[in-house]
């Protein structure tokens, strides 16, 4: 397997539980200076350790990014690995006579 393959496949993986997607989904929702973890803990209704666990995994996935702003963790969204997932997602499309 690529590389590419086996990172887009970790993403995929990180997406695919519905508290994640539910927490990149508040994430890419959030300001571009980043979401506090707490209001996506507020958000998303689940515990802070639980929270962070996912956060770990989505920022390991590079689907998120961390910066600390004082006593502040914030959470941003990384739009240039989401968008080369989807385009990974759509580069065959159409190749084999079937257009969406």
């Amino acid at each position: 397997m690529t590389k590419q393959l086996d990172r887009n496949a970790a993403r995929l993986a990180a997406l695919g539980h519905p508290v994640r997607l539910a927490i990149l989904r508040a994430v890419v929702k959030g300001p571009a200076e980043g979401t506090p973890a707490g209001d996506l803990q507020t958000q998303v209704g689940i515990p802070a350790s639980t929270l962070s666990h996912h956060l770990a995994t989505l920022s390991e996935a590079d689907l998120v990014k961390v910066e600390r702003s004082g006593n502040f963790l914030l959470y941003r969204c990384d739009f240039k690995s989401l968008k080369t997932l989807c385009d990974y997602l759509w580069e065959d499309c159409c190749s084999g006579g079937k257009c969406c």
